[in-house]
């Protein structure tokens, strides 16, 4: 049986708080284009579910894709999430966990699009572009 985690978090500012929960701490680090131009390096996140955001109005969003918009604190500038419209899931920042302990690095993805300059030593799943989109990207309707 899976345990359910209760996570909390903030952005920088504090102006964005939120709780959620995830069924495994494992985080996933996106190297693609669009995510490092956002993130200034690969965007490490975490899956969560049921999650609440404090200061709503502090929340800005940019539709990044067909399917996908990222959120960022509005007073900051923090990454908060990456969400796939219409799914209740949200790719929450690792950073911005309040307790990150029992995180782990499980996946890497769009290792395709990882520039030469970094390379993480953990040992990891990892799965180009095309890999992703075949498993995740809404098929044409």
């Amino acid at each position: 049986m899976t345990e359910v985690m209760k996570m909390t978090g903030k952005c920088l500012c504090g102006a964005v708080t939120f709780s959620a929960t995830t069924e495994k701490p494992s985080v996933v680090a996106c190297h693609c284009d669009m995510c490092r131009r956002w993130s200034a390096g690969p965007f490490m996140a975490l899956n969560c579910n049921s999650v609440t955001f404090g200061s709503e109005d502090s929340i800005s969003t940019i539709r990044s894709s067909d399917w996908a918009e990222r959120g960022f604190c509005n007073k900051c500038g923090s990454n908060l999430f990456y969400h796939i419209v219409g799914n209740s899931d949200y790719q929450i920042a690792a950073g911005l966990l309040d307790d990150q302990s029992k995180l782990r690095l499980s996946l890497q993805v769009f290792t395709d699009e990882r520039p030469d300059f970094y390379e993480f030593a953990n040992e990891t799943k990892m799965m180009t572009g095309a890999e992703v989109f075949a498993l995740y990207a809404p098929s044409p309707e």
